[in-house]
C-alpha cells in the first residue's frame, strides 16, 4: 500500500474507493472518474428513466420512481390518479436516501401522505419507488442477488458478468407488506448488513445454506424445479448491458474531462456490483449499482460484548476470489506483450 502515492509507474493502480489521481499518466486504475456519482440512486433513476421515455419495453427492469423533492407533486399525482383508475390497487413504496448505503434510512410507506415522508423530504433527497410485492422466495425467505461486472473499457464498451454471484437473504420469513409489517426491515430488506444483526441470522460453512449462499446454489435449485435458467440468466446479462449503456453518455463526458483524448493518462476498469430481485415469474429487476462492492471475505464474529474477531466467509471467498483474479487476467498488461 502507497497512503502517499508512489514515484514509479505502475501497471495496475487499485484504488481504495474513487478515481482520484491526476498524476498516474501510464498503466490502468480500478476506477472510472465519476462512477461514484453516476450509480447514485437519484442519478442510476435519471439515466434509467431517460431510456424507459426512450425505450419503454427495453427498460421495464427497474421499478417505477419518483425523484424527491422536486417529482414528490408528481408522485402524489401519479399515485392518486392510478387509485382512481383501479380502486383495489392498494401499493407499497419504498423510500431510499439518495447518499445512503448498507441499507441505511430505507423505510416503507403505504400513502405518499406518510409523515415519515413528508417530514423528511427537505432535507434528505431520496428515490421512492414502487415495491416489489411478488419476489421469488426460497425457503419462504426474500432474498437479493449481486452480481459482479466487470466494466473494461468506454471505447469500446466491454462488459464482462462474473458466473457466480451472493444471494442474501432476509432473516424473517417474508409477508407482503401490511401497515403492521411495514417496519420488519429483517422480513422486506435484503440488506447483508442489516440482516447481519438479526438473530436469526446463520453464518454458514456451506454455499447451499445460511444467509448468504451463492448464486450457482439457487440456480441448481431452480433447475431441478424445472425453470429455465438459461432464459434467466439472458434477462440479467440483458439488464446488466442496457444499465451500463444508460450511464455511458455521461461517465464518457467524466472521463474526457479527467483524460482528455491525446493526452497521456491511464485507462481504466472497475468492477461494479449489481443487486438484482428476482420476481415470482424469475423475472430480474435492477435494485441498484454499487461502485464499490466490498471485497472482503471474511465476517466479524462478537466473542463476547465488544470483541470481535474475523472468521473467513467460505461463500465469499468462493465468488470474490474468483472475481479479483478474472479481473486482473482479464486486464493484464502483459498478455499483448506475450
Amino acid at each position: 500500500q502507497f497512503p502517499f502515492g508512489r514515484r514509479l509507474p505502475c501497471d495496475i493502480y487499485w484504488h481504495g474507493v474513487s478515481f482520484h489521481d491526476n498524476d498516474i499518466f501510464s498503466g490502468q486504475v480500478n476506477k472510472f472518474p465519476g462512477m461514484t456519482e453516476m450509480v447514485r440512486k437519484i442519478t442510476l433513476s435519471r439515466a434509467v428513466r431517460t431510456m424507459q421515455d426512450l425505450f419503454p419495453l427495453e427498460y421495464n427492469f427497474y421499478p417505477r420512481s419518483w425523484i424527491l423533492p422536486e417529482e414528490f407533486p408528481l408522485f402524489v399525482a401519479e399515485v392518486r390518479m392510478m387509485k382512481d383508475s383501479d380502486p383495489s390497487w392498494k401499493p407499497t413504496f419504498i423510500v431510499k436516501p439518495d447518499g445512503g448505503c448498507q441499507g441505511d434510512g430505507i423505510y416503507l410507506i403505504k400513502d405518499p401522505s406518510d409523515i415519515r415522508l413528508t417530514g423528511s423530504i427537505q432535507s434528505r433527497p431520496a428515490v421512492v419507488q414502487e415495491y416489489i410485492c411478488k419476489p421469488l422466495l426460497v425457503d419462504k425467505l426474500k432474498f437479493d442477488i449481486r452480481l459482479y461486472v466487470l466494466l473494461k473499457s468506454l471505447e469500446p464498451l466491454e462488459i464482462y458478468i462474473a458466473k457466480d454471484g451472493l444471494s442474501r437473504f432476509c432473516t424473517e420469513p417474508y409477508q407482503e407488506p401490511t401497515l403492521k409489517n411495514l417496519h420488519q426491515v429483517f422480513m422486506h430488506l435484503t440488506n447483508y448488513s442489516l440482516n447481519i444483526h438479526s438473530g436469526n441470522f446463520i453464518h454458514s460453512d456451506n454455499v447451499n445454506t445460511g444467509s448468504k449462499r451463492t448464486f450457482s446454489s439457487i440456480l441448481c435449485r431452480l433447475s431441478s424445479r424445472g425453470a429455465d435458467v438459461k432464459k434467466l440468466w439472458s434477462d440479467i446479462i440483458s439488464l446488466v448491458i442496457k444499465t451500463i449503456i444508460a450511464l455511458t453518455p455521461e461517465l464518457k463526458v467524466y472521463y474526457q474531462s479527467d483524460i482528455p483524448a491525446g493526452k497521456p493518462g491511464p485507462t481504466c476498469f472497475q468492477i461494479l456490483g449489481f443487486d438484482i430481485l428476482l420476481m415470482k415469474n424469475l423475472k430480474p429487476m435492477l435494485l441498484e449499482v454499487n461502485a464499490n462492492p466490498s471485497m472482503r471475505i471474511e465476517h466479524e464474529q462478537e466473542l463476547s460484548p465488544g470483541v470481535f474477531e474475523n472468521v473467513p466467509s467460505p461463500v465469499d471467498e468462493e465468488v470474490k476470489v474468483a472475481v479479483i483474479r478474472d479481473t486482473l487476467r482479464l486486464v493484464d498488461p502483459q498478455k499483448k506483450k506475450r
